[in-house]
Formats: structure tokens, sequence, C-alpha cells
């Protein structure tokens, strides 16, 4: 493929309902779509799945959009790429920036499975075309409206319910819900919001019979994690530490944890997601896909990488209509009554780009071209 141009465009969308996490609460979504056009014209589409803000990563919409448009995009624009699983050594020159890099990368993947004529998840290797889905829950206004939140998506047949916490939003919080929903497939997320002097907080959430406790302690820590999983027996799941495969594999080898959370975008896009999976498949460690609030062209990337073998826990794919009045993509992502989405069988992510979507919620855009 000769890349001959690579589109970024921003665009607004806002949420059906606020998005609380112990970051901050999120109303509408500044997201950057990635359009890779190559010599032929034909066409791939990513996402940056960055934040508003540096709060879960050191990347956030306007310095991905510099870093995508200054530096990554002329890395790629104008060269001969032998396949998408190349391109992220393009951009290996820049130091981190995964997210940004991501949205190109994941483009090139989408660009390469249209040209094939394939499903991008029968590409990338996936063997699962039905996948389990699980849903995530921020923080509410009140417990009641939690459990009304959480009873709408167990009723929508999910099958496992994620809620955030914080230390003034955890212990009591999942009684309750326990309390009201017994024995369902539970987990908390508290995005680095504890530290090891809150180990025996985090001990007493034992009680709960949680699936996994979400990175608990700082966004760069592996040793402490390692400690406080020797003193809890609720798993421990990583997420914002792993962002290459030398990180899994140093994660493992120090059992930081039983679990890990892997995101397209935190990693780099799917070469080094692949790469992740397949360390940890072959540790046995469990992976799942995360959820970055993503539009539905990040969200179907995120339904083809969630194909693959290790992938064996219901991620953060959930329906469109769970975020969005209106999503960018026909059909928008629907879930089963029985909790699960089919990966389609249409050429390179699967889903139609609704172009006329688009250019209503665009806030800017701009074009790099190569020498072709």
């Amino acid at each position: 493929m000769l890349i001959k141009s690579i589109e970024l465009i921003e665009i607004n969308l806002p949420l059906v309902h606020f998005f609380e996490t112990s970051f901050g609460r999120t109303y509408e979504r500044r997201i950057i779509l990635v359009r890779v056009e190559d010599s032929d014209g034909a066409e791939g589409w990513g996402e940056i799945t960055c934040g508003e803000s540096p709060g879960y990563s050191d990347e956030w919409t306007d310095s991905a959009w510099v870093t995508a448009e200054k530096i990554l995009a002329p890395m790629v624009v104008g060269k001969e790429v032998a396949a998408a699983a190349d391109v992220w050594n393009l951009m290996k020159w820049a130091r981190g920036h995964r997210m940004a890099k991501s949205g190109i990368e994941t483009a090139c993947w989408d660009l390469e499975a249209k040209k094939l004529g394939v499903p991008l998840w029968r590409h990338l290797g996936g063997v699962n075309q039905v996948i389990e889905c699980g849903v995530s829950i921020g923080i509410q206004d009140s417990i009641a409206q939690l459990l009304e939140k959480i009873r709408v998506e167990v009723e929508a047949g999910y099958k496992r319910i994620k809620i955030k916490i914080s230390p003034s939003w955890d212990y009591d919080v999942i009684k309750a819900v326990r309390a009201e929903f017994g024995d369902i497939l539970l987990m908390g997320d508290a995005n680095s919001a504890y530290t090891l002097a809150d180990i025996d907080k985090l001990k007493s959430l034992d009680e709960f019979d949680l699936l996994m406790l979400e990175q608990p302690l700082p966004h760069d820590d592996i040793i402490d994690h390692a400690k406080l999983q020797r003193e809890i027996k609720t798993p421990v799941c990583l997420d914002e530490p792993i962002k290459s495969p030398e990180d899994a594999r140093k994660a493992i080898e120090l059992k930081s944890g039983k679990i890990i959370n892997l995101k397209n975008g935190r990693v780099g896009g799917h070469t080094q997601s692949k790469q992740i999976e397949q360390i940890c498949r072959e540790a046995g460690m469990p992976v799942w896909c995360g959820g970055m609030l993503e539009s539905g062209i990040g969200r179907a990337h995120n339904i083809a990488i969630s194909t693959l073998a290790g992938y064996t826990m219901p991620g953060d794919v959930s329906a469109s209509k769970r975020y969005w009045h209106e999503d960018i993509i026909s059909p928008e992502v629907e879930v089963s009554p029985e909790g699960t989405i089919t990966a389609p069988e249409g050429p390179g992510i699967g889903f139609e780009i609704e172009s006329v979507r688009i250019a209503k919620a665009t806030v800017r855009t701009i074009r790099i071209d190569g020498q072709v």
C-alpha cells in the first residue's frame, strides 16, 4: 500500500448520560478520527481514543492532534507499506504517544483488510466471532441511581457489570449492589485512586467476591500492585501500566496482577495488542478489551481485536445507544439479549461510515499529503 494522505477530523459528540470516574465527570467527547487513503483511492478509518484532558493518560485531544499532524502522519504518508503490521515501526522513532499512533495504525489495518476484501477481525487472526460484552457504569449521584442503572444493563443481557469506585464511593456502594443483585459478575475500577496505605480498605472488598479490582494503585506502578495482590484475594487487573509487550512481560514475572485490561489505544494499536495478547495467552493471563468512550469507529476496532483467542473475559464493548444519541457508523453497534456482539462479515471494520453525521459533528479537520 502506498499511503497517499492522512486526514484528521475532530468531532464533538454529546454523551447520552454523563460518565464519571475518579478523574472527573464527562458530558461530551472530543474525538479525533483518522482517515487514511492510499494511491488507489481506497480508505481506512481509525480513532485516537485519548480523553479531553491528561487525567487517564498523558495524551489528550489537543496534544494528540498536534503530534499526529506534525510528527506521526509525515512519517507514514508517501511511504510504501508492505503490511499494516509495519506501520508501527514507521512511527517507532517517536517515543510514547501511543494513542495518536493507534489512530493511524488501526486505520491502516482497516484499509488493508478492505483492499483484501476480508473482515478486519479475521485479518487480525480472530477466532471468536461472537464476543461477550460487559458494561462500565460511572460514579452516580446516589446509590439508588446506580442500582437503577445496573438493573437496566442486567435486563439488557450484559454479562459483566463494572462500576467505577473511589475512596468515597466503594465499600458501601459495592455492598448495596451485592445485596440487590446477588451473584452477578461484578468488578470495581478504581482508576488509580488508592495507595498501599489503603490496603485494609481494599482487603475489605474481598468479602464481595468481585471478579476483579481494576487499577487500584498509581497509573505507572507494577511493584506495589504485586504487594497488594499478595495481600488480597480479589484478582488485581492492570490497566494504565501496560503500554507495551515488555510491560506485560514484566508484570507477569512480578505477579503484579492476575488479569490485564488490554486497550488498543493505550498500547498503540492492533500490532502491539496482538503481541501482548500472545504473551498473556502463553502465560495463562486472561485479557479483556477496555473502552475509552469511543465512537462507532473505535468501537468497531475493539470488536475486531476482541475476537482473538486470548480475550477470554467480557470486555467494555457495548451498544452504541448506551453512549450516543446517534453514532457515526451504520448499523450502530448492538448487543444481543444474550449479552453478545457478533463481529461483522463485511470487509475491514465491517460498518459503513456515516459521512453526513461526521460532517455535522466536525469541529476541525486537516489533511496531510505525501509525495506520490
